[in-house]
């Protein structure tokens, strides 16, 4: 592994929210969608024992190599794979890794990308305009800033950099093509709308827009958060830290939704939808990192924590007496023996 890549410069953010957040209890099964350095799952992991399980879930190859060194203490409790979160649902199923009582995701980028590998995260060292998570991945932030029309580069900069100056940074990027680096990329922006005040570099939000579009992420968290719910088991939580609004507003609406009964339109007269709530919010408001938290890690500023709970009712499956009787014991809160668990496990995989 690449001395880059060390997890010792990684500083899980929010951690003691997020086990609180998850509930965190010995005999549990928890998923981090995210696995990055390996922080929060070595947490969990530790919270969990004796009879923890973890699925570690990550797209970046690089990751995956460091959380298992990381995690090596806890390898007989952990399956890790590399793959993207939204085929969350297959690698369940794949793996027998259902229900959950907890699933978690970290949607910003680990230390460990930011200082790391070259691949083009980082506007503040020169590196290729790679930004892929997975090296298997077709296009790349060049591809994009090199081929994209300029009206079609103002629009990703701007819809998802949030961008108020995207039409002249593409203006300007179009100009200085071909657009190779991180360095050549950064300078051409700081060129096209000067050094503004402020806590963020001029290039930040198109660095962003670049790796939003390249990883498709906003769809695929869209994806994943769907498949999330039916993996949950009874009162499994469902927690999600967001960096950007973008990532924020998803979760949020999500949630919400997924916490109401009928969601039909205002003014319908007679519900139709047939929505029934799945979802209890744990957290109204949004959860940030403290002062202290933030002095120690300054990346941890744009934080923000939602979790909910997991609504089980009868409706998710066939009522069978079989089901009754499961969910008779559930309400007991003694699913986390085994006997049980596998009870749970079968009515999960026959729905």
């Amino acid at each position: 592994m690449s001395p880059s890549w060390s997890t010792s410069s990684h500083v899980s953010v929010l951690l003691e929210e997020t086990m609180k957040a998850l509930a965190v209890q010995p005999g549990g099964r928890y998923i981090d969608c995210t696995l990055g350095g390996g922080g929060h799952a070595l947490s969990i992991l530790e919270r969990s024992s004796p009879g923890g399980q973890l699925l570690g879930v990550d797209a970046d190859p690089e990751a995956i190599k460091a959380a298992r060194t990381r995690l090596e203490a806890y390898q007989d409790s952990t399956l890790i794979v590399n793959e993207n979160f939204a085929n969350l649902q297959a690698i369940c199923i794949k793996y027998d890794f259902v229900p959950v009582h907890g699933i978690l995701f970290d949607l910003g980028l680990s230390s460990l990308q930011l200082n790391g590998d070259g691949r083009g995260f980082s506007f503040q060292r020169e590196a290729s305009l790679d930004m892929r998570f997975n090296p298997s991945q077709d296009i790349t932030a060049a591809d994009i800033v090199n081929n994209s029309f300029e009206a079609e580069l103002a629009y990703l900069i701007r819809t998802y950099g949030e961008e108020g100056y995207s039409r002249c940074i593409a203006r300007h990027i179009v100009r200085e093509r071909p657009i190779k680096s991180t360095l050549h990329l950064a300078r051409t922006i700081e060129r096209a709308i000067g050094r503004r005040r402020g806590k963020i570099h001029p290039a930040t939000k198109t660095f962003q827009a670049l790796r939003i579009v390249v990883n498709r992420e906003l769809e695929n968290l869209e994806v994943a958060l769907k498949q999330a719910i039916d993996l949950l088991g009874p009162e499994g939580r469902l927690v999600v830290i967001s960096y950007h609004s973008l990532e924020d507003r998803i979760v949020k609406r999500f949630l919400q939704q997924e916490a109401k009964g009928c969601i039909c339109p205002p003014g319908t007269p007679v519900c139709i939808c047939g929505h029934k709530a799945r979802l209890r919010l744990i957290n109204k408001r949004v959860i940030t990192p403290s002062e202290s938290e933030i002095e120690l890690n300054p990346r941890s500023r744009s934080a923000r924590l939602r979790a909910a709970e997991r609504v089980i009712t009868e409706d998710d499956c066939d009522a069978t007496a079989e089901v009754a009787s499961v969910f008779a014991e559930v309400e007991a809160r003694a699913w986390r023996r085994p006997a049980l668990l596998k009870k749970l496990e079968m009515v999960f995989l026959a729905a």
